[in-house]
């Protein structure tokens, strides 16, 4: 099982074939149904998510986890016996995160799964042992291109369209000015260039997701993904919390607020929340808000590959930049964010409402499996040693100035456009 196949593809061909293998097999109609997670007392818990018909869609989403994996270690030309030893028990502590994300204790302080699952990987990677073989089986670049590649099925541009030209219009200008404004903080401050993108984008565009997108575009180091995660983490909470109450005292119409809150807070999920903490305008508005710089997310990907294509290209001696030609540029650029676009595109104008409708539902789940696959794995690579060293001072200082211009920024365009 240790013997290397004659196969050996790049991780992001890898990745894209995988992803479409996988959305294949929905249209195709493969019957992989979405286990429940959430359960609000131990009856439910009990009766609900570890009954057995939900225990067996849990395994049945392991078999299809499970063989895409292998099948992917196996196009890469690696060794498939760690990933065959491994990759079960990573699993297994995801669905254990899965479950405690899915308690309404959780689900009141509005903590996505994806934070639980960190949290528990870095929990066992800075007081355990974690042994080598298992170490051997974290895959997490590949984990992420597949589950970026599946959230491309979810931006449908009619919807982007019904949201209201008002949104698309604030999240362009936001994510923009943000973004460069944030670039510029970086490097001022001396951040190093592939922090410095994924702070930029984090801060920008929607948090977690446009900083694993921005990760997967340069092929970022996960240690410094996963500081950034951190960073968009430990913000979204007091943000959601006190960003209402500062509307509240400034006395600001609903609109206003909503448009704020879902163009400043990074996390869906505290999105969600701190626009229902003010009120049902104030909701709608967030959310239209949120959604719509979450579908800017695959053009920002794309641009910063390119971005970084010609940025990494090759140097000589004297220090002289040679311009990449159209081959270099094809072969160094990141084919999964073509595959989130396609995906996309396939989604919205190829596929009827009814397709649509009776496959979401199940690539979804799958979709946020791949996300809580892959920050497990980066808990588990990832010690607080090296998380929260004096090294990284800069990109926290660097990242909570671009939050504090992106709050300031926010507010005054929401202003203008919803006031």
């Amino acid at each position: 099982m240790t013997k290397k196949a004659s196969i050996k593809l790049t991780e992001d061909w890898t990745s894209l074939i995988l992803g479409f293998l996988i959305i294949f097999l929905f249209l195709g109609g493969a019957k992989v149904a979405a286990p429940v997670y959430k359960w609000a007392s131990l009856a439910d818990l009990t009766t609900e998510v570890l009954s057995s018909a939900n225990l067996f869609k849990i395994f049945i989403q392991f078999l299809l986890v499970y063989g895409i994996t292998l099948l992917g270690y196996f196009l890469k030309g690696e060794a498939v016996g760690p990933a065959l030893k491994g990759f079960p028990i990573i699993y297994v502590l995801t669905v254990i995160a899965l479950v405690i994300a899915g308690s309404a204790a959780v689900n009141s302080l509005n903590l996505e799964a994806v934070i639980i699952s960190l949290s528990l990987g870095l929990l066992i990677r800075n007081f355990m042992a974690v042994p080598e073989w298992l170490k051997s089986a974290l895959s997490t670049e590949l984990f992420v291109k597949i589950g970026l590649i599946l959230l491309g099925t979810g931006v449908i541009f009619s919807d982007v369209l019904k949201a209201g030209s008002l949104g698309l219009i604030q999240s362009l200008v936001v994510v923009f000015s943000v973004w460069y404004f944030a670039f510029w903080v970086c490097k001022k401050l001396k951040v190093d260039e592939d922090m410095a993108l994924m702070i930029s984008s984090a801060v920008s565009i929607c948090g977690v997701s446009a900083a694993i997108a921005t990760s997967g575009a340069i092929e970022g180091d996960s240690k410094k993904l996963s500081y950034v995660i951190s960073m968009v983490l430990i913000t979204a909470i007091p943000m959601m919390i006190f960003m209402p109450m500062i509307a509240n005292y400034l006395e600001l119409p609903q609109q206003v607020t909503g448009a704020w809150l879902g163009g400043s807070i990074d996390t869906s999920g505290a999105v969600v929340a701190s626009g229902s903490l003010v009120g049902e305008e104030a909701l709608k508005i967030s959310t239209i808000v949120k959604f719509s710089q979450n579908v800017l997310l695959g053009l920002a990907a794309f641009a910063i590959s390119i971005y970084w294509t010609y940025s990494k290209s090759a140097r000589s001696g004297n220090g002289h930049v040679e311009k990449p030609t159209l081959g270099v540029i094809w072969e160094r650029f990141p084919k999964f964010v073509l595959g989130f676009l396609a995906a996309s595109l396939i989604f919205s104008f190829l596929l009827s409402e009814e397709t649509i409708s009776s496959v979401k539902g199940g690539i979804k789940s799958v979709q946020g499996l791949w996300f809580a696959l892959a920050f497990t794995s980066i808990g588990l690579e990832t010690r607080f040693s090296e998380l929260f060293s004096q090294n990284n001072k800069k990109p926290l200082y660097a990242f909570l100035t671009a939050q504090f211009f992106n709050v300031l920024i926010t507010l005054v365009i929401a202003y203008l456009l919803f006031g």
